[in-house]
């Protein structure tokens, strides 16, 4: 895997400084394709539809301590000792089922799904032909796109350009850029446990030690006040997909150290370790496999975190090999972004 990773990510980086020092006035969209390496690179963009968002969706927790349990992954007690000090933390309890099946509609909601149109703007995959700021939300019956607009996901090959990898990226995704949603899933994740002492400020011995994290000596950085990067990655896993493992920032100088997934549905493998059901029933629609998975570095030895609705699983991007696990039966929802500091 390491090797297929190395050549895919040299080959984005190629692509990406061609298509940088292309004249864009000289090609069109379709001559800016490139088939590389068995690539087709295309220049891509995504937009988000209006989607009403009720007020008290994900209100803060009344009783937080009781609701969201935090285990953090110390590495150094668990057969992956190589990533000793590196961080990871498990919040169970941040979303209930009715609040992730509801993330799920607002999300296909902001493609045009389920009713949500918007007049006067045609959106294909995400891809708008006028200023969605100019118009109001519809009540008309569903005319979204197929599939409610899950399309394959892609992988990044610099700025504006994306290419079809399955070897990679096997899966389906929904690209929603909504900041209100993101604070709301923030301020829950903050009301774990000692979550906003361990990341809310990086700074001090403690993570300039950690040189794979990207912090200089000196340097103080400062979460956000929404937390979590606005462009949400709702993605979703059917039989046979899978997710292979992958410095963070943004145009406005912010910098993300760590990767958030928010798991949007359990799996068989989750409640079978309830010691109170005897008998798991066999059902064939439920979610087995998918679980994410850190991996050491010679791939000899693994430790899973398993789909768990409502869970939200933090670790930071730099030296920790994961991935998603193939999904053997039924099917994985996940949200993915990434902390802002």
């Amino acid at each position: 895997m390491s090797s297929f990773l190395t050549e895919l990510k040299a080959t984005a980086s190629r692509l990406s400084s061609s298509f940088q020092n292309s004249n864009p006035k000289e090609e069109s969209i379709n001559e800016r394709k490139s088939r590389r390496r068995g690539y087709d690179v295309v220049k891509t963009s995504y937009t988000s539809l209006p989607v009403p968002i009720p007020e008290d969706f994900l209100k803060p927790l009344k009783n937080p301590e009781e609701s969201i349990k935090v285990q953090r992954i110390e590495f150094e007690n668990t057969v992956l000792k190589e990533y000793r000090g590196a961080y990871a933390v498990v919040l169970d309890g941040v979303l209930n089922e009715e609040e992730c099946a509801m993330l799920i509609r607002f999300a296909e909601m902001s493609k045009g799904a389920h009713g949500n149109v918007v007049e006067g703007i045609k959106v294909e995959n995400g891809v708008k032909d006028v200023d969605s700021e100019e118009a109001d939300v519809g009540d008309e019956e569903l005319q979204g796109p197929g599939n409610n607009g899950w399309t394959p996901a892609l992988v990044n090959a610099g700025v504006g350009y994306e290419f079809l990898s399955t070897e990679y990226r096997n899966l389906d995704r929904i690209i929603w850029d909504q900041n209100d949603v993101v604070e709301r899933i923030w301020r829950r994740v903050l009301q774990g446990k000692g979550i906003e002492e361990d990341i809310g400020v990086l700074e001090g011995k403690k993570w300039e030690k950690l040189a794979s994290l990207g912090i200089r000596s000196g340097e103080r950085w400062v979460g956000t006040n929404q937390g979590i990067n606005e462009r949400m990655r709702f993605l979703r896993y059917g039989r046979g997909q899978y997710f292979r493992d992958s410095a963070y920032g943004n145009a406005d100088g912010e910098r993300s150290f760590f990767t958030i997934h928010l798991y949007l549905n359990g799996s068989a493998q989750e409640l079978e370790k309830d010691p109170s059901i005897s008998k798991f029933p066999k059902d064939s629609k439920m979610l087995r496999g998918g679980a994410t998975t850190f991996h050491s570095k010679d791939m000899k030895e693994r430790l899973d975190v398993d789909p768990k609705v409502g869970r939200v699983l933090i670790f930071q991007h730099r030296r920790l090999l994961h991935s998603g696990d193939e999904v053997v039966a039924g099917v994985k929802y996940t949200m993915r972004s990434d902390l802002m500091f």
